[in-house]
């Protein structure tokens, strides 16, 4: 378990909500230029990390991706949380 575990026992219990949910308040309330770079820069990096999948799995990684997901579902949904987390905080940051 990582250090952050305990913040994902109770989606509701911390910030009365699930992480998703907050980003989304975030991306909704904060600087609307920031939120822009920010989620510019996240989708430079899925398209290069989708890059990276295709030359190292081929043209069908898709559904490795899939099977992945079907596979590893829990830790799927903690590292989206993560990110979440990780994405909120940056917008938050550069917005005050």
């Amino acid at each position: 378990m990582s250090k952050y575990s305990a913040l994902f026992e109770d989606e509701d219990d911390i910030f009365l909500g699930t992480p998703i949910s907050k980003l989304m308040d975030i991306i909704f309330t904060a600087n609307n230029d920031v939120v822009r770079f920010d989620l510019e820069n996240f989708m430079r990096q899925r398209a290069v990390m989708e890059i990276l999948l295709e030359e190292h799995l081929g043209e069908n990684y898709f559904e490795k991706v899939k099977t992945l997901e079907a596979l590893r579902g829990d830790d799927i949904e903690t590292k989206t949380k993560s990110l979440a987390i990780e994405l909120t905080g940056e917008i938050v940051s550069k917005s005050e």
